[in-house]
């Protein structure tokens, strides 16, 4: 499968802004599942200076400057990704037992597993606190495999939670979340990473786009479609695997990867600083994910 996706930022400002500097995570990467074709960058007004850079995760970003007043700011970022084969299936009731799992990340000395041991610890966004891990932990029994524990968290978080984007923004504490029972894709990646990280597992955030079809009947509507986030937990020797607690899933052709990182604030799509002006500002983001014919 082909997709073309076009993810477009605009900012307008009360007062001029005399310069800025950005950093944008918003160029999908390659993975074993997937391609990236190409991607087109165009920013209004034209940047003095812009690069592309791969961070610590290998994730790809855009560095871009404006050094010229602007009350309004653009970034339009146009992709296409080949799906190179559907999301991995894999028996969930197969692979490394939770005491295994624990286990190997603790002892083994292979190059994944030492490098996934970073995803064991906080992160900025990312504390486990006893509070989520007495949430999971009852599902994570010794002998039981791992990815089916796993599993079982990714549908309790679905069924426990309700979808509101109106509760949380970026700085919403997980003890909140976890109160409240509601949030965003965003919220409930971080708290299936804080309940796997507070039992000892390796997990990383996720983030990307989801292809939204619309009803029976209707027409897709342009700019429906919507950044998404879900989450990877690591079992040694079997390598990441990833779960969708927002849609209660394991992620599939339709989940289109941009960046990895210990949690959202590594892979923000879109920040950087502004001098002079702002003041209020007004956001609008539309993004499009359409299936494109292969030739």
């Amino acid at each position: 499968m082909i997709y073309r996706i076009r993810h477009v930022t605009h900012y307008e400002y009360v007062s001029p802004v005399s310069l800025c500097y950005n950093r944008a995570h918003l160029l999908p990467r390659n993975t074993p599942r997937q391609q990236c074709l190409s991607t087109q960058i165009r920013i209004t007004p034209t940047p003095v200076y812009s690069v592309r850079r791969e961070d610590f995760y290998s994730n790809l970003y855009y560095y871009f400057s404006i050094q010229e007043a602007h009350k309004s700011l653009q970034i339009d970022v146009t992709s296409q990704i080949k799906t190179l084969q559907p999301q991995m299936n894999f028996d969930l009731d197969l692979g490394n037992s939770c005491a295994r799992a624990l286990e190997l990340t603790r002892m083994a000395v292979d190059e994944e597993t030492l490098l996934a041991r970073e995803f064991c610890l906080d992160s900025p966004m990312i504390r486990a606190s006893e509070q989520v891990r007495e949430y999971a932990a009852p599902l994570f029994t010794p002998d039981r495999p791992l990815l089916s524990a796993v599993r079982e968290l990714t549908s309790r978080i679905f069924q426990d939670f309700k979808y509101d984007p109106g509760f949380s923004t970026v700085a919403t504490p997980l003890n909140e979340v976890l109160e409240h029972k509601r949030g965003v894709c965003q919220d409930f990646a971080h708290l299936a990473i804080a309940c796997l990280r507070s039992l000892g597992y390796a997990a990383r955030y996720v983030s990307g786009y989801l292809e939204t079809l619309p009803p029976p009947g209707q027409e897709k509507l342009v700019g429906s479609d919507a950044s998404h986030a879900w989450f990877a937990v690591y079992s040694p020797g079997e390598g990441w695997f990833e779960f969708d607690p927002t849609n209660d899933n394991i992620p599939s052709e339709q989940h289109i990867t941009t960046a990895m990182g210990r949690d959202y604030g590594d892979v923000t799509p879109l920040r950087g600083v502004i001098f002079d002006g702002g003041g209020s500002q007004k956001l609008e983001v539309s993004v499009d994910v359409a299936a494109m014919p292969e030739s």
